[in-house]
């Protein structure tokens, strides 16, 4: 098959293009795209649509080694393949969220680690209901971000990047207790976000948290250890805004985040300790001319391969 995943795009960091296959068994990782941008925009900060495409275009200039991280390679022991990206329907957005779930149970039921570009964050709702449908376990969430997006709703838009966590409060199969609101801060959250999280009994970890940790590996990993507790299954959601706009150009324009040192660290300890699969989302290519967060992508996709690999390796 050709290497280009649609028209001039490549498949991400060299994958093998697998969209269309029936069988994934020649594969150890999943990459797939939600060009897919619905409500709650605000002045010229839109077009996350074009996100997976423009983190396929960047990854094009990247190994899979990593010096800092052991010398490993990451491609020496894992084979990733592309699936492609969800056909989403802009104008109908109850309908996008049934093809999205449609789209990865069976990615999910292939018991592989799936990776999905966004995209805004109201994919991840629809994501992890697969995830609960097709393996009928119970889950938790680590979820990174400046925001909970928590809202019940926005207009009247149930699925808007603003309300995933309100839908996944209330789906069965994720213990609420069991999702982790980390790295959150700044006057884009409302009074009412963080009265909806303490009401579903969800965990906050604010940017001040991570801060005033005196050792950043250790807290990743008790992050982890909450999220995993009395559940099957532990998934991972990053949106670009957890980052200082000084590290996220093409990001939500949040001050007071993480730097790419800190993301990049928690990131590679929560996996090295066990997730089924991650999503990062908030991508604006508009915003971006030197794509300095498209190729961020690539690198922090790396550091959750190599975490991993050794979660596997420990095993």
């Amino acid at each position: 098959m050709s290497n280009y995943i649609y028209g001039n795009t490549p498949c991400f960091l060299g994958a093998a293009n697998i969209s269309g296959s029936q069988s994934f068994d020649h594969v150890d990782a999943i990459i797939y795209g939600v060009p897919w941008e619905g409500a709650v925009t605000w002045g010229d900060y839109t077009g996350c649509e074009l996100g997976p495409k423009v983190m396929r275009l960047s990854s094009g200039r990247y190994s899979g080694y990593l010096p800092e991280l052991d010398h490993i390679d990451v491609f020496e022991f894992l084979k990733l393949g592309d699936y492609g990206d969800v056909d989403v329907v802009p104008a109908d957005v109850e309908k996008t969220m049934t093809k999205i779930e449609e789209f990865t149970k069976p990615l999910w039921e292939s018991n592989k680690f799936l990776i999905g570009l966004g995209g805004d964050h109201g994919i991840t709702y629809p994501i992890v209901k697969s995830l609960v449908e097709s393996s009928n376990k119970k889950v938790g969430i680590i979820h990174l971000d400046a925001h909970y997006d928590n809202m019940p709703s926005h207009n009247g838009d149930l699925y808007a990047r603003s309300t995933p966590f309100k839908r996944l409060y209330e789906l069965e199969g994720v213990r609420n207790e069991s999702i982790i609101h980390t790295g959150i801060h700044g006057p884009r959250n409302k009074p009412e976000s963080g009265r909806n999280a303490k009401e579903a009994g969800a965990v906050t970890l604010t940017i001040n948290d991570i801060r005033e940790a005196n050792n950043l590996k250790k807290l990743a990993q008790d992050i982890h250890k909450q999220a995993a507790a009395n559940v099957d299954l532990v998934y991972l959601s990053i949106c670009s805004d957890v980052l200082d706009y000084a590290f996220n150009p093409g990001g939500p324009v949040d001050g007071n985040g993480l730097t790419s040192y800190e993301l990049l660290t928690m990131v590679h300890e929560i996996t090295k300790l066990g997730v089924v699969g991650m999503d990062f989302v908030e991508v604006y290519p508009q915003q971006d001319p030197n794509q300095f967060s498209a190729h961020l992508a690539s690198t922090i996709i790396l550091y959750a391969l190599a975490g991993h690999i050794k979660s596997k390796q420990a095993l």
